[in-house]
């Protein structure tokens, strides 16, 4: 099979996977550009473009119906985006970024393979300072990366006790679409370099996304799918360490 038509239709996987649980994807596209060895300065552009898509499909979906809390999203909102911002314009090397790429990659595989929701549970306040604190940080290292930070906030909402996993789904997924604004804001004032076949990566980006955001409620096959997903993960972060 054609290089560029195995990429297209891995894209279109992981955004089926991750849109079906609320997120826009941006860790697996970099796993997968990773994977494929596209260039350094497209990947944190393209990856944010494509969250854009699928995250704003995936919000679409789990507001309608009726997951959302806004009071449950705006204390990380209102540092995040200004950090996503300043943390886009940063400048760093190829291999300084592969090495914190790589950092988050393994961050992700954890998460898709160990964390869960708890089945008998109360939620619980969400403090402001928290929201506040993790918000920055998140933000910063969402814009320094590429991602828009769902792969960070859902573990912490759901550990923490703050939401459900339908909350956190739809919080996470407006979170991670006005994050990768902000994000590539960032890089569209530095000077943003897309590939000239981005357009294609989108097009499957959303069709995925249109897919796994209305399936997402079923999750009838949730540990396959992760499990499938962490080992590509797992993969790209080998990738990235031994090249």
């Amino acid at each position: 099979m054609d290089t560029q038509v195995l990429l297209v239709l891995c894209l279109l996987a992981i955004a089926f996977l991750y849109s079906s649980v609320g997120h826009g994807g941006a860790s697996g596209y970099l796993a997968i550009m990773a994977i494929f060895g596209i260039q350094h300065e497209y990947m944190r552009s393209s990856a944010l473009i494509l969250n854009l898509f699928v995250s704003g499909l995936a919000f679409y979906t789990f507001f309608r119906s009726g997951f959302f809390r806004w009071r449950l999203l705006w204390p990380f909102l209102i540092t995040s985006m200004p950090a996503a911002f300043l943390g886009a314009r940063l400048h760093l090397t190829p291999t300084v970024y592969k090495v914190i790429l790589g950092l988050f990659l393994i961050v992700a595989i954890y998460r898709l393979l160990f964390t869960h929701e708890s089945k008998t549970r109360e939620n619980r306040a969400l403090p402001l300072w928290f929201g506040l604190l993790v918000g920055v940080i998140i933000g910063f290292l969402s814009g320094l990366i590429g991602i828009g930070g769902g792969i960070l906030l859902t573990p912490i909402l759901l550990i923490g006790r703050f939401a459900d996993s339908k909350e956190a789904s739809t919080v996470s997924a407006l979170f991670i679409f006005l994050n990768s604004i902000m994000g590539l804001s960032g890089l569209i004032f530095n000077g943003i370099q897309v590939p000239s076949y981005l357009s294609v990566w989108i097009a499957a980006a959303f069709a995925g996304g249109i897919i796994g955001s209305y399936t997402g409620s079923r999750r009838l096959s949730d540990l396959q799918l992760r499990a499938a997903l962490s080992m590509v993960l797992l993969f790209a972060t080998i990738k990235l360490f031994l090249i």
